[in-house]
């Protein structure tokens, strides 16, 4: 999760329209266009050209449609339908903000979108359209959605875009609750692994203490969907330095890495026992306060790109070693997280996204990757990567990462009545 000034991983799930704006960030960032953009598994965005500019230069060579946006006269204007790539310009005379959908009416699947088209002003949309009907739908801010006209395209020799049947809220509540059991099971597992932990360095076994930590650390390290439920919880149990005047000295410097740094720095078993007694404390306290919460479904498809996209952000970079030189396998634990929530959202995943056998293959290609730098239990530090090792681990997460992009646009619950 992203770290915060206190140097955390995570934080609390934010209100929807910071989650919404979070969300289509993160999908831009991963490689989409601005402007004509696409986003997720060609679903399509588009960003405001301001109040009462025209929105696009006819030198781009596209056909454009201009298109009003009204409860009274929603997709009104696409009189002379035509295939192939394209652009609409979808005008705003209302007096209300709106989302606006390029949908198949019959199915309700989503060809293209955009969010928040202030009244007065223009905002593009670009599709490819192939045979079939279209209709857009608006959705002005306080009111019920009105559907356009139906609009007919035949004899086309292209295929559309990829379109996908939005997902309801409904529908992602039996995949978080399923994933809330599991990590219920995680944290019974990281409980008894810290003990070992903590146990270790209060007999003064620091050799032991070390080889603990990474186990125990790597069952954290694959709940990373879960980090915005953990609350401060996550600063206690896995904060770093970030934001903490005192660095690796401060007294804020709590959890797994505070016993990291002392356990590769040679600090002594008496001045570890005060953090590693901690730790165990707050695991413990996460693992009995976890039955009484509840994740934001809205939030779990986001969360499968949030996890990797974090792991290139941190562990990729080196910023969360504190001497253990463990960020690899750390990876690879946040890999096996970005399973375990797929698994869960598969069965939605199957029938709206047309790369789904791709995206396995690249989450097989990492795992593959990242599996040759486990020699028996003892990682490749980063450092010792040669350069066309690091090379093909930052270029597969990072693919990786762009492909988790389009679980979390198809995941996206939208507004449909």
């Amino acid at each position: 999760m992203p770290e915060t000034a206190r140097g955390t991983k995570a934080g609390p799930i934010p209100p929807s329209s910071a989650r919404a704006t979070r969300r289509r960030t993160v999908l831009l960032a991963a490689g989409a266009l601005v402007g004509v953009a696409a986003v997720g598994a060609g679903l399509l965005a588009a960003r405001s050209s301001g109040a009462g500019g025209h929105p696009a230069d006819a030198l781009d060579g596209l056909r454009h449609t201009t298109v009003e946006v009204t409860t009274a006269a929603c997709g009104h204007g696409w009189t002379h339908p035509r295939p192939g790539r394209q652009v609409f310009e979808l005008r705003n005379t209302s007096s209300t903000a709106a989302e606006v959908y390029l949908t198949d009416p019959r199915t309700g699947a989503v060809y293209g979108e955009v969010e928040g088209l202030a009244p007065g002003t223009v905002r593009l949309l670009g599709v490819t359209l192939g045979n079939g009907s279209y209709a857009f739908k608006c959705l002005p801010d306080d009111a019920d959605a009105v559907t356009g006209p139906t609009v007919r395209i035949t004899g086309a020799k292209v295929k559309s875009g990829p379109a996908a049947v939005p997902v309801t809220q409904q529908e992602l509540i039996p995949p978080t609750l399923g994933y809330q059991k599991w990590i219920q099971a995680r944290t019974v597992e990281l409980a008894k692994k810290t003990d070992a932990l903590r146990d270790a360095v209060d007999r003064g076994d620091l050799a032991a203490a070390r080889a603990a930590w990474l186990p125990a650390h790597l069952v954290y390290e694959r709940m990373g969907a879960a980090y915005g439920t953990f609350g401060d919880a996550d600063g206690a149990i896995n904060g770093t330095t970030a934001g903490l005047l005192g660095g690796v000295h401060d007294v804020g410097f709590t959890g797994f890495h505070r016993v990291e740094y002392g356990l590769w720095h040679g600090e002594s078993a008496s001045s570890l026992r005060g953090p590693a007694d901690r730790l165990s404390k707050a695991v413990h306290a996460l693992r009995d306060s976890w039955p009484t919460q509840r994740m934001d479904p809205a939030d779990i498809g986001l969360r499968a790109h949030e996890i990797l996209e974090n792991t290139v952000q941190f562990e990729l970079t080196g910023r969360t070693d504190y001497g253990s030189g463990s960020n690899l396998a750390t990876a690879r634990a946040n890999l096996d997280g970005t399973r375990g929530l797929l698994g869960r959202l598969r069965p939605l995943l199957k029938t709206r996204d047309a790369g789904l056998a791709a995206l396995d293959s690249w989450l097989n290609r990492t795992q593959h990757t990242l599996d040759g730098f486990d020699h028996a239990g003892r990682w490749t530090p980063l450092d010792r990567l040669t350069r066309a090792q690091r090379e093909k681990v930052d270029a597969d997460l990072s693919g990786l990462v762009e492909r988790l992009a389009d679980v979390a646009a198809l995941t996206d619950v939208r507004r449909t009545a």
